[in-house]
């Protein structure tokens, strides 16, 4: 079993930066493969970015050149580092995690993950 809990989000002009944090326990095969998803109001959730047990990453062309995914192995913590924010990145942000490989560019219903937060409110104000 996996637990996972998000923090960080908030309110931010345009323009502004945020960081996301999750902490994560429980078995760590488990969460081999970790990354953030967002939903907007009204739209399907979609994938952010990704990181692989290797540390590669992954994300969405819509983050690309302005979201930063990382991880702290040492504090079991994925990061979400976004800046430039735009209006349209308001949304609800969850981590998820996975023993397999996660879908940075998946929009729902193909967004499979394992386990997932409670979500962290983004919101970005023009």
């Amino acid at each position: 079993q996996v637990h996972l809990v998000e923090s960080g989000g908030g309110s931010v002009q345009a323009g502004g930066s945020l960081r996301l944090s999750c902490a994560a326990s429980g078995d760590t095969y488990s969460r081999k493969f970790m990354g953030w998803f967002r939903q907007a109001p009204g739209k399907e959730r979609e994938g952010v970015a990704v990181i692989d047990s290797d540390g590669s990453t992954r994300r969405a062309d819509s983050v690309k050149g302005r979201f930063t995914i990382s991880q702290d192995n040492a504090k079991n913590t994925l990061y979400l580092q976004m800046d430039s924010l735009k209006p349209e990145d308001t949304a609800m942000y969850y981590c998820a995690a996975d023993s397999r490989p996660l879908n940075a560019y998946c929009s729902a219903p193909y967004c499979y993950a394992a386990y997932w937060g409670q979500g962290t409110q983004v919101t970005v104000s023009s």
